[in-house]
């Protein structure tokens, strides 16, 4: 499996009053960054990596602390990112990865994985603190299943 994390709730961008690249969780985002923890606990996780923006590095750091692996910032994830660079980590597929991003990244991913003719239930939803378990088979990502935001 392959995971795709979309960051918890960070509350409105207008709201913070500094760069949006530094606006944190809100006490909910904590919380379901919290339950995105243990919905994947017992499930097979060796790598963490995700957008330097605050609120994706605060959506990982519970899960990172449960199994003592550290958080990989990776710009290819973030939101400003170049379209398309953050395939890299897809292609080829790494199980036990976990990718923490931004709607418009994750959206970008599972549009090119509908293109390859990926069965993907659902769309290409991805709401706040949610996220998109991808199967892998004989070396490439065969089916995705949604998990929505823990409550």
């Amino acid at each position: 499996m392959i995971y795709l994390i979309r960051h918890a709730h960070a509350g409105a961008r207008a709201a913070w009053p500094g760069p949006d690249a530094d606006r944190p969780l809100s006490a909910r985002g904590h919380r379901e960054a919290g339950g995105i923890a243990a919905l994947l606990a017992g499930r097979p996780v060796t790598r963490i990596v995700c957008s330097p923006r605050r609120r994706c590095l605060e959506t990982v750091a519970p899960l990172a602390a449960a199994r003592g692996l550290a958080v990989e910032a990776e710009p290819a994830l973030d939101e400003d990112a170049v379209p398309g660079d953050a395939r890299l980590w897809i292609e080829p597929p790494r199980p036990g990865l976990v990718l923490c991003s931004h709607a418009n990244v994750i959206g970008d991913l599972l549009a090119g994985l509908v293109e390859a003719g990926v069965a993907l239930p659902g769309g290409r939803t991805a709401g706040r603190g949610s996220i998109w378990e991808l199967s892998v088979e004989g070396g490439r990502i065969v089916s995705g299943r949604y998990l929505p935001p823990p409550g």
